[in-house]
């Protein structure tokens, strides 16, 4: 069976894949959840600053047989990951897809994010990220979140090309922060993948997560028949 490591987004924490690391484990995988070290300013995702990522790894170990999971932010993370680790696979949900040199400040006008969205601002926080996750589970995903730095916003993402790694994408038909039709387009262009696509918010982790973890577990079996 595989290992799954899951790479939470801005502001998340461990606590995100509560329920999809549960279903995986029922399937006999192992699982790993980290806090990032998402509030500190002095974490980057270039140079000496480069912390993210090596908070991954250090959690994950020298596991074989490893899957990387992100969401959102963490999708500028899970590529670092796959150069610091042996990757058989990674699984981006719902997640930024940056190009070299590209800050994830800079990554939403260069996706043509705000001529589809229009202004952030305007929306309610649950309307947005979780409208269809039980309202349970939202108010207790408020307790789990954290604040988010604006350091790695800035920071050119330092790979020179996409790692040389197996990838899947899982997009969420009812994500209103990333619209279907247009992440569709964004996805194709920039890994030149078609993805998969599911029911679920921004937070499908939550809302999905039976359907999240039957379709890692099948990405799996699918590599290893």
């Amino acid at each position: 069976m595989a290992t799954y490591a899951f790479i939470h987004g801005a502001g998340g924490s461990a606590w995100d894949w509560h329920l999809v690391a549960a279903a995986l484990c029922e399937r006999g995988h192992r699982t790993v959840t980290v806090d990032l070290p998402c509030e500190d300013d002095s974490v980057g995702l270039a140079g000496s600053a480069d912390v993210v990522a090596d908070a991954v790894v250090a959690a994950v170990g020298a596991p074989t047989d490893l899957v990387v999971v992100a969401q959102s932010l963490g999708g500028f993370t899970a590529p670092l990951v796959c150069e610091r680790l042996p990757v058989d696979l990674m699984v981006l949900l719902a997640a930024m897809t940056p190009v070299p040199g590209e800050a994830a400040g800079d990554w939403w006008a260069n996706t043509g994010h705000g001529q589809v969205f229009g202004d952030m601002a305007e929306w309610d926080e649950v309307e947005l990220f979780s409208h269809d996750v039980p309202v349970a589970l939202q108010e207790e995903s408020l307790l789990h979140r954290r604040d988010q730095s604006g350091t790695p916003m800035a920071e050119p993402f330092p790979l020179p090309a996409w790692p040389d790694v197996p990838t899947r994408y899982l997009l969420c038909r009812d994500d209103r922060l990333f619209p279907a039709e247009w992440n569709r387009r964004v996805v194709q262009d920039r890994l030149g993948i078609t993805p998969v696509e599911i029911p679920g918010s921004h937070c499908a982790y939550l809302s999905q997560p039976t359907l999240i973890a039957d379709h890692l577990h099948a990405f799996w079996t699918d590599l290893h028949p």
